[in-house]
């Protein structure tokens, strides 16, 4: 079926395929993004620190029981808007319950996706933050860093993973 040439040829082909780099450890690097800084309001950035064209916003906040587990005690209750994002893939990031500080007291991701579309075109949702101490709590802030998107790492998939990452998530006592 095969001539004897070609079929004695396979296994250095499949030996120089190895040695390449597609295969190759060398060639996959991992990094990460180093954290922006929070804000009220944020220009979005990628992992490279350019911006987005999106901009995220805490529109307001409260303290009180969530209403399906009032038990609990008080929340944070935020409010939530972004300018300029996609409502199918848009980015994420991080908000943060601060003391007076901007100590965090607890953090989680809001995604654009999650929000709702506005008249103007902006994106609106809101969330709750767990706090071991609400009467703490002095404001919320968001980080910049889209976190939508975090590629596999060189560990997970030699061949497709590396690049850089978004920073590691908040976490509490961070100090932002």
């Amino acid at each position: 079926m095969f001539p004897a040439r070609l079929l004695a040829g396979a296994p250095l082909a499949l030996v120089i395929l190895a040695l390449s780099g597609c295969s190759s450890p060398w060639g996959c690097t991992d990094a990460t993004a180093e954290r922006g800084e929070a804000g009220v309001r944020v220009e979005i950035e990628d992992t490279s620190g350019r911006p987005l064209g999106v901009t995220a916003e805490v529109v307001d906040w409260r303290l009180g029981p969530h209403p399906q587990v009032p038990a609990e005690g008080d929340r944070v209750h935020f409010h939530y808007r972004f300018d300029g994002a996609d409502e199918i893939s848009g980015p994420g990031v991080d908000a943060c319950a601060v003391d007076k500080d901007r100590v965090a007291l607890g953090c989680q991701t809001v995604y654009s996706s999650g929000a709702w579309p506005e008249p103007d075109g902006a994106l609106t949702g809101d969330d709750w933050l767990v706090v071991e101490h609400p009467e703490q709590v002095a404001g919320v802030l968001l980080i910049p860093n889209d976190q939508s998107y975090d590629g596999p790492t060189c560990e997970q998939d030699i061949k497709d993973g590396g690049g850089t990452h978004p920073p590691e998530p908040v976490g509490t006592g961070d100090q932002l």
